[in-house]
């Protein structure tokens, strides 16, 4: 534990010392929470070490290849190296069990939506990987998913300031009614789906 705390210390001062990239190389990596961060990253625009934007942009690259990096290990290593592995990057078996469900059930377009809902979020890069979903639309619906995030935390934390610590508490009203519409969006999403397998076969039975 002891190791651990100094590795996220050390984490932060990156941050504070290299700014944006600072930002970026810390959801890269993915030792801590991707909106404990951001929030820092809020806490650094708060202070005038950098500006929202910047940080929003450098927060959505460094999101983005994280899930990239996910990605690659499920289209390369497959479930035999996350099972083993994944809990260096804070993924369980059961994250990737329950990823794999709505992968399956929902399809690539899961992949977006998905990013909004606790446990799913960053495993949901698994089976996509795995199921060898194309780059380009991994990369575009998680691009589309990552910014809205890194806005939201990067705002919350500017706006605590030095109480950023406490981002969950002050995230917490943001996070429900995010995960209403990501869920309200998946169901969009599967009646237009399922609309669009009907309208085929009714084509094929004519």
């Amino acid at each position: 534990m002891h190791l651990l705390s100094d590795i996220i210390n050390q984490l932060f001062h990156w941050i504070q010392t290299l700014g944006y990239f600072g930002i970026m190389l810390g959801l890269m990596i993915e030792v801590i929470p991707s909106e404990i961060v951001l929030a820092y990253g809020g806490f650094l625009v708060s202070s005038g070490h950098i500006n929202y934007f910047g940080a929003v942009v450098f927060g959505t690259i460094g999101g983005v290849i994280a899930q990239l990096f996910v990605y690659w290990i499920g289209r390369y290593g497959g479930r035999p190296v996350l099972d083993k592995f994944g809990k260096y990057i804070f993924i369980k078996k059961k994250h990737i069990d329950y990823a794999e469900h709505w992968f399956t059930k929902y399809g690539t377009g899961v992949i977006f939506t998905a990013r909004f809902i606790p446990v799913v979020r960053h495993a949901i890069s698994i089976p996509a990987g795995m199921s060898k979903m194309n780059l380009g639309k991994f990369t575009l619906l998680t691009t589309l998913a990552v910014i809205p995030w890194s806005a939201l935390f990067v705002y919350l934390g500017w706006m605590m300031g030095d109480q950023w610590e406490n981002i969950d508490e002050k995230a917490a009203p943001y996070i429900t009614p995010i995960l209403l519409v990501a869920l309200a969006l998946l169901i969009i999403y599967f009646l237009i789906k399922w609309m669009i397998s009907k309208g085929k076969e009714g084509k094929v039975n004519e």
